[in-house]
């Protein structure tokens, strides 16, 4: 099993940017491809960020693209957001998301509220 502790999360206004950790613990070389989503109450779990087992950044949803990167360091265990310009819509809660031998293990999620 793998499991996967966030950090990173918090309050920010309008503007500035934050980083958010994800550190992945267990059999993590089972682990395959890595990815963030966020989630606001009322709505549908959305893709934010994803990247392979290699390290390559694969998809961003289309809300972040250009403001959002990912990147990956298999020699920690690590898969970081760094989310630059924030709006209050990026306002959710974000989980880590891992798939590891074909079961797909998920972070608890920090918070991030963006205020005005």
């Amino acid at each position: 099993q793998v499991q996967l502790a966030e950090s990173g999360g918090g309050l920010v206004q309008a503007g500035e940017s934050l980083k958010l950790s994800c550190l992945a613990s267990g059999k993590t070389w089972t682990i395959g491809g890595m990815a963030w989503y966020r989630q606001t109450p009322g709505k549908e779990r959305e893709l934010v960020a994803r990247i392979t087992r290699g390290g390559v950044p694969r998809e961003f949803g289309d809300v972040v693209k250009g403001r959002f990167t990912i990147r990956r360091d298999n020699t920690k265990n690590t898969v970081d957001l760094q989310m630059n310009n924030l709006t209050p819509g990026d306002t959710a809660v974000y989980s880590c998301y891992a798939q590891a031998h074909g079961f797909a293990s998920w972070g608890q999620g920090p918070p991030v509220t963006v205020s005005t």
